[in-house]
């Protein structure tokens, strides 16, 4: 089986679309894949974070892994501050890391965009990433748009290191699933869902409680007219509304066009807000089972343990090619 790597940051609260187009996606690659699912605790600190709210969100974020059914006799799942070797090859990585490199990534120019005190975490972190995905010999990367940049300095990185040092890292390559809809903002269409929009009425929490969904839901941005059609060109607010119905119901997007036709909006995101909220009842049932439970602190003890040796033989072999005197 392929080796497949992903991580997701306790930066806040997970969203319909982390769900969708991860997390669903996650569940399935794990019956046909040998999978590492991680929380990046260590990435979540290269912005400012509160360290009670920090410590909250990754047991959450945790916690939502296994309440959307990833399982941990079938998947590695961890906390990246739990596997020493990923800060120590981050730091060897960086050092092999060019600076003009790391000066066109997008999302740094994005995040620093404005502010007066950039730490340099942010500006190193794709180094981190990097060993994220190398410790462990990944060979398949599930990315987004946003971080196909920073795969591509991975693969670049994989190759330096090899050429260098002698043959170390597989080459990974990018994952597109073949399943999931890209899910956008509630109050842009232009934007992707994002659990870092300061407004929480642009995207739907996946701890929602049913009667906050139908309010964001029924104060969702539509297009101008009234005809529930597919067209995202003309029509790109409606069509993500429909995308999220057709992912939390088993209707395509042509049967909800047929089913509205001629009745408008309301109808529509009345019967949208009830898909969504079914779709996500079980999982916070799931999710508050596990939390007063110890199964959370289990799965993350037997995660590290499991991740810890394959990823600290990796780092003593990077270690040992590149001249240091190991102990």
């Amino acid at each position: 089986m392929k080796r497949v790597l992903s991580g997701i940051q306790p930066s806040g609260q997970l969203t319909l679309g982390n769900y969708i187009g991860a997390l669903r996606n996650y569940v399935l690659l794990q019956e046909e894949h040998d999978c590492f699912f991680m929380v990046v605790d260590l990435h979540a600190i290269t912005v400012p974070q509160e360290p009670a709210a920090l410590k909250e969100q990754t047991e959450s974020v945790t916690a939502l892994f296994l309440a959307s059914g990833l399982d941990p006799t079938k998947s590695n799942i961890f906390l990246q501050s739990h596997v020493r070797a990923h800060a120590e090859l981050g730091w060897l990585l960086t050092t092999l890391t060019y600076m003009g490199e790391l000066e066109r990534m997008t999302q740094f120019k994005d995040k620093s965009s404005g502010k007066e005190s950039i730490g340099a975490g942010l500006f190193t972190y794709p180094s981190l990433m990097a060993a994220d995905i190398l410790l462990y010999g990944t060979n398949l990367v599930p990315v987004g748009d946003d971080q196909k940049q920073h795969l591509e300095l991975t693969r670049d990185l994989a190759n330096r290191f090899n050429q260098r040092f002698g043959e170390t890292f597989p080459i990974p390559e990018p994952f597109i699933p073949k399943v999931g809809a890209r899910i956008m903002s509630l109050d842009d269409a232009s934007k992707k869902m994002s659990k870092s929009n300061p407004n929480a009425g642009s995207y739907i929490a996946m701890l929602d409680g049913p009667d906050v969904i139908r309010k964001k839901l029924s104060r969702s941005v539509t297009d101008s007219g009234r005809e529930v059609k597919y067209d995202l060109a003309a029509k790109p607010e409606i069509s993500n509304l429909m995308s999220i119905y057709a992912s939390c119901s088993d209707l395509s997007i042509q049967q909800i066009e047929a089913r509205y036709e001629g009745q408008g909006y309301g109808p529509f995101k009345k019967d949208l807000a009830e898909a969504v909220v079914a779709t996500l009842e079980p999982i916070q049932q799931r999710y508050r089972d596990i939390r007063s439970s110890g199964e959370l602190e289990a799965a993350l003890r037997s995660g590290a343990e499991q991740a810890s040796a394959i990823a600290d033989k990796t780092l003593r072999e990077v270690k040992a090619r590149m001249g240091f005197v190991l102990p």
